[in-house]
């Protein structure tokens, strides 16, 4: 069994790259799916297809709704999503794939620091697991594709 896993979250740090790299090592039946992890091309996919805005809020808009068409397909297409709230921003959008999974009935895991328990309170109840660290999330997914 093939597993989808969405990676969403923060972009700021290289753990997606610590986890795709490690479960590849592992020989994990996994595959991942992640947005567009280019913090400007993102930002900036509205105007750059779409054309220019003289307002902020318009141009966040454009970005958010074509971002959004990857994103939603790629939670979509997951058997699990993993989303990483980590400290440099706060990740409203990692809050909302959280979300979104839940309404899907998806299976999520979230990672983020001890610190951060009370104001994810909620985004964690509904996780299948609460994990510290990519380690941690590695090891479930090597339990859930353990062969039958």
């Amino acid at each position: 069994m093939k597993l989808q896993v969405y990676l969403s979250g923060e972009i700021h740090s290289d753990w997606r790259d610590e986890l795709i790299n490690e479960a590849e090592r592992l020989l994990l039946p996994v595959e991942f799916l992640t947005p567009v992890l280019n913090h400007d091309a993102s930002d900036n996919v509205g105007i750059k297809i779409l054309g220019e805005e003289d307002n902020s809020f318009w141009k966040d808009h454009k970005a958010a709704k074509i971002n959004a068409i990857r994103i939603k397909n790629s939670i979509e297409k997951a058997d699990i999503v993993v989303v990483k709230f980590g400290d440099k921003y706060k990740q409203w959008n990692a809050a909302f794939d959280a979300g979104y999974a839940a309404a899907l009935g998806k299976p999520y895991i979230v990672i983020h620091p001890a610190e951060f328990t009370h104001a994810l309170k909620e985004v964690d109840a509904q996780a299948m697991a609460v994990a510290e660290n990519v380690e941690q999330v590695l090891k479930i997914l090597e339990y859930v594709t353990l062969p039958e």
